[in-house]
């Protein structure tokens, strides 16, 4: 007999399990030497998806916090899905330019260069704790920026949420060495 991958009863290997057989791995893109890793298909299936928001919610339905931010692009699936959910307020983080109010910004690094990112300046008030969330986490370095950004608004990170780690890239293991506790769905080893 096989566990349902939903039930509160099953493991959470099994639940890990269910959530990664649904993620596509295309090699060579978007260039040569690149395992993308592509949460299309966690999306279109409706078991999966609502096992991803489940595990979520799950996580942080006792923690105390009042809002969740979604990096753009796909952290707005899942965090928006997630701060329904669980009640709670939705901020999107964008990258420079697309926020049509007043904002903060934070830079940081890309592989090949550096972008901006932005808040609404009102999106946060001074003392508010949120929960991060993004599709994936490599080497941390857009999700430090988020989570900078945050504390420059006065609020507090409670966790960084990521449906995917690539272990490998070390960008859980850089945002623990900054202070700021992250959690993965599920992770994939290899480049």
């Amino acid at each position: 007999m096989t566990t349902n991958p939903l039930s509160h009863d099953a493991s959470e290997d099994s639940k890990q399990d269910a959530i990664k057989s649904r993620i596509r791995t295309i090699p060579d893109y978007p260039k040569h030497g690149i395992m993308f890793r592509d949460i299309t298909p966690l999306l279109l299936d409706p078991v999966g998806f609502r096992l991803s928001i489940d595990e979520m919610a799950s996580r942080y339905e006792s923690r105390l916090f009042e809002k969740v931010v979604g990096i753009e692009s796909r952290g707005f699936i899942f965090g928006s899905a997630l701060a329904y959910r669980l009640g709670k307020g939705f901020v999107p983080i964008r990258k420079q330019g697309k926020l049509p109010a007043d904002t903060i910004e934070m830079g940081y690094d890309l592989e090949y260069g550096t972008a901006r990112m932005e808040m609404h300046v009102d999106a946060i008030c001074k003392g508010e704790k949120v929960v991060i969330v993004d599709d994936l986490i490599a080497t941390g370095g857009t999700a430090e920026a988020a989570s900078r950004l945050v504390e420059l608004a006065g609020g507090e990170v409670v966790e960084c949420c990521f449906v995917i780690d690539l272990p490998d890239f070390g960008g859980r293991r850089r945002l623990g060495n900054t202070g700021i506790a992250s959690h993965a769905l599920c992770a994939f080893e290899g480049r």
